[in-house]
């Protein structure tokens, strides 16, 4: 047999069987067996089986603990008084509970977006069928449909892309969380999730931005406009287009009437309502003292002991030692750049202060940098990582302080001659000598010479015992004639120099430095509470004596800058820089300067300097004047409403002057009657 008969055979073959094949599926009749159902049926409950199992499992591995997380709550500051002057917070959000939304609140937002909120189980089929039917023949998917519940899955755990696959997520996170949480559960979440408009989201937010009170007293008309924003909050906010807004309120109390949510007698008084919105939005304290916040976070994290997170979203209710009037003073001042040296294009000069009630400890107002701030970066004002050498400043502390403890007085003379102490021969900044002085020149003009040649008398170690005393931090290297000078190893910050001189300031007694009195939580279960430290330096004369002598130098001495129309006491202090090659050839400059002083009210410290100092970065200023010229605004601007007052006399200093009067008196007439 050839090969195209072979061929011809196959094709017949195929034919043959192709022909039986048609006729055998139109004789075939498989729904009249009864068999072909009941498989049928076992095919499609298997098919249903598998998919309803596969979409519970689905379901059921989706995370939703994010909800459950209870949301940051923002933690409040508040100043000495009691008001609430600042807010802390990470969160966008300010959350609040079921009990502090109104019910009118909560039905004016179901009316709006889910009628048939509790009666469906997270996905409204009704809804959503006419949305999808209506989406498939667009083809763009932008209807809506969505239930409260996947509106809230949406905003938190999905893009906002729309798309048939987000829209599927989307309806299974809702089945999720009507699982977990109860509907009550689910409509606090949503309100405290939601974008209001304005860049607010949650309802407390929104609130206070448009109506300037909290959720808890809202009203229905204004409930009726928060909830009509949800639907397009630029197009409808009050704040850029108040008819819409009025118009989408009463569509809003339509609903509302028509749902059985409020009466008609309701409906008529709320439309016929204006809106009325707060005279400019509530003022956001967020960023508010932002100086001073950042140190009382300081404190409260590496003082006391609470993390950022808790600060950050805790609820914490900070109360703290601050003073509106001597913190706005402080930040006026420092944002005044005609009370600062000029610095260069690349660096400003620095400056750091701190204000304190020497009587308590308190600190009432405080600046630590100038120009832009930066959350908890560099604080000049207390930082330890910044701490410079406080230059003649130290002196009261180092010197003087201990000389009058060892009977020295105002009016004792000390020596301003040349001098070398085992290789140690400081000079006056002017170069020049005057003999023999009394102490209170000394401390008038800041003389070098007189304040080394006394602590070489008096012993290093007095210098070193009161200085430790009055709180400064002492290095072993630190132990040499060089303190009379403050010329320290490490430095100290304004903080420090502020609560030091707060000993001459209150008659012998420090009293340690603080911002915060307590923290509570929410409730206002107390958390915190200082203690405050007071440590009897040293006597309430020896303190008197020296605030004398410092009202001399803010009178007629170095310290003029700073004289106020009070009594004020103080000491300016400058560094020079260093003796190296870097600084060869610049003969008038210097690193740091400091004005310390007080009234008898106020204690305060300034200093100003460059972070980085270096031949092109230097100060040219004289001693510490720029410095007793910010110390001078801020405490003139502070203290502009107090009283003048003299600082207080002990008793102590007035009976050892009556004794050396009495001394005093019969010595002369004792002299006067062997002379005659």
């Amino acid at each position: 047999m050839g090969k195209s008969s072979t061929l011809q055979l196959q094709k017949s073959m195929v034919g043959v069987r192709l022909s039986k094949l048609i006729s055998f599926l139109k004789t075939f009749k498989p729904w009249k067996n009864p068999k072909f159902w009941s498989r049928l049926g076992i095919i499609l409950l298997v098919l249903i089986i598998l998919t309803t199992g596969g979409i519970t499992i689905y379901i059921s591995s989706l995370d939703i603990s994010k909800l459950q997380t209870p949301l940051a709550q923002p933690s409040y500051l508040y100043d000495q008084k009691g008001n609430r002057i600042s807010q802390l917070s990470s969160s966008r959000i300010e959350p609040v509970s079921e009990q502090q939304i109104p019910l009118i609140m909560k039905n004016a937002i179901i009316a709006v977006e889910d009628r048939r909120y509790y009666e469906h189980k997270g996905v409204d089929l009704r809804s959503i069928s006419r949305a999808l039917y209506r989406d498939l023949i667009s083809g763009d998917f932008s209807e809506g449909g969505s239930t409260i519940t996947q509106q809230l899955a949406k905003n938190l755990f999905l893009a906002s892309d729309k798309t048939l696959a987000r829209k599927l997520k989307e309806a299974a996170y809702a089945l999720k969380i009507e699982a977990v949480l109860d509907k009550n559960e689910i409509l606090v979440a949503y309100l405290n999730q939601i974008y209001f408009g304005e860049g607010r989201w949650g309802l407390q937010n929104a609130t206070q931005l448009y109506f300037g009170k909290k959720t808890e007293e809202l009203t229905l008309e204004e409930s009726a406009l928060l909830a009509g924003l949800l639907k397009a909050p630029s197009i409808y906010s009050p704040l850029s287009n108040k008819q819409k807004s009025l118009e989408r309120r009463n569509l809003v109390l339509t609903l509302m009437k028509d749902q059985n949510y409020i009466t008609s007698a309701d409906y008529d008084l709320a439309i016929a309502q204006p809106i009325v919105l707060k005279n400019g939005s509530l003022r956001n304290l967020a960023g508010q003292y932002a100086p001073y916040v950042d140190y009382v976070v300081e404190e409260a994290i590496d003082r006391i002991g609470f993390t950022e997170e808790q600060i950050l979203n805790g609820g914490l209710q900070i109360y703290t030692q601050m003073d509106p009037a001597v913190q706005k003073a402080a930040e006026d001042v420092y944002k005044d750049n005609s009370f600062f040296p000029t610095g260069q294009a690349d660096q400003i000069v620095q400056s750091g202060v701190v204000i304190l009630d020497h009587s308590t400890g308190g600190i009432k107002g405080l600046v630590g940098y100038r120009g832009e701030r930066v959350y908890r970066g560099l604080n000049h004002a207390t930082s330890t990582q910044l701490e410079r050498q406080p230059g003649s400043s130290l002196k009261p502390l180092s010197v003087y302080g201990p000389a009058l403890e060892k009977g020295y007085t105002p009016d004792s003379k000390v020596n301003d001659h040349p001098i070398n102490i085992d290789g140690y021969a400081p000079k006056n900044y002017d170069n020049q000598y005057r003999g023999y002085i009394t102490m209170q020149e000394a401390v008038r003009h800041s003389w070098n010479i007189p304040a080394v040649w006394l602590l070489n008398e008096i012993g290093i170690d007095s210098g070193v015992d009161f200085a430790k005393r009055s709180g400064i931090p002492l290095e072993k290297e630190d132990h040499a004639l060089s303190l009379a000078l403050g010329g320290l190893s490490k430095g100290v910050t304004p903080l420090q120099m502020a609560q030091a001189y707060g000993v001459f300031a209150n008659l012998g007694v420090m009293n340690k430095a603080y911002a915060i009195n307590k923290i509570t939580t929410k409730e206002g279960t107390v958390l915190f509470q200082a203690q405050p430290e007071a440590v009897q330096v040293t006597t309430p004369s020896v303190a008197y004596m020296m605030t004398l002598m410092l009202q001399d130098v803010v009178t007629n001495g170095t310290g003029k800058n700073a004289n106020l129309d009070r009594p004020t006491a103080g000491k300016t202090g400058s560094v020079e820089l260093p003796h190296t090659q870097e600084f060869s050839g610049i003969s008038k400059g210097v690193k740091d300067v400091w004005f310390v002083g007080y009234t008898p009210e106020l204690t305060a410290a300034v200093w100003m300097g460059y972070d980085n100092t270096d031949r092109n970065h230097y100060l040219a200023t004289s001693g510490g004047s720029e410095p007793a010229v910010v110390f001078r605004e801020i405490l003139s601007r502070a203290l502009k409403s107090a009283p003048v007052v003299p600082f207080e006399i002990p008793q102590e200093y007035i009976e050892q002057n009556r004794l050396s009067n009495k001394l005093y008196k019969w010595f002369q007439d004792n002299f006067n009657q062997k002379g005659r």
